[in-house]
Formats: structure tokens, C-alpha cells, sequence
């Protein structure tokens, strides 16, 4: 596994964007990790997604269109 990122998600938990592979295939991981409180390390979660290079510029694409909508979401309430 080769981290590429990681985002706090709050007080306990971090998002980790990762390569890895499983039965040959190579993914990009973006999971949910908790922090193990007896060893302060950090620890894989199951909530995540393992995407398949033939879909993450499609993930990306949607990803960044709600980013926008929130954008103008806001700029709108305000």
C-alpha cells in the first residue's frame, strides 16, 4: 500500500487515499480510519471504496460537480 493523502475527518477518524492492489488488480483506496485508543495507531475501517482505474475519472468528475453545487448552494444562502 502506498499512501498518497491523508484528511482529518474529526477528532478520531482520518480519510487515507491510497494505491493498492488485491488479486492483481490496482486500485486507488479512499477509506475511513479510526484511531485504536490503546495504541494511538491508526486503523482501517470497512466504510471506504476501492476505485478501479476505469472509473475514477468518472468518480472525479461527479465529485467535483457537487463540490460546485455546494459552492453555489452557499454563495446563494448568504
Amino acid at each position: 500500500m502506498e499512501i498518497l493523502g491523508e484528511i482529518q475527518k474529526n477528532k478520531q477518524e482520518k480519510l487515507i487515499v491510497s494505491l493498492s492492489e488485491y488479486e492483481g488488480y490496482k486500485y486507488v483506496d479512499i477509506r475511513v480510519y479510526y484511531e485504536d485508543k490503546k495504541t494511538g495507531e491508526y486503523k482501517p475501517t470497512k466504510k471506504g471504496v476501492a476505485l478501479p482505474p476505469r472509473v475514477i475519472k468518472e468518480v472525479m468528475e461527479f465529485v467535483l460537480e457537487g463540490a460546485e453545487k455546494l459552492q453555489d448552494d452557499q454563495s446563494i444562502s448568504k
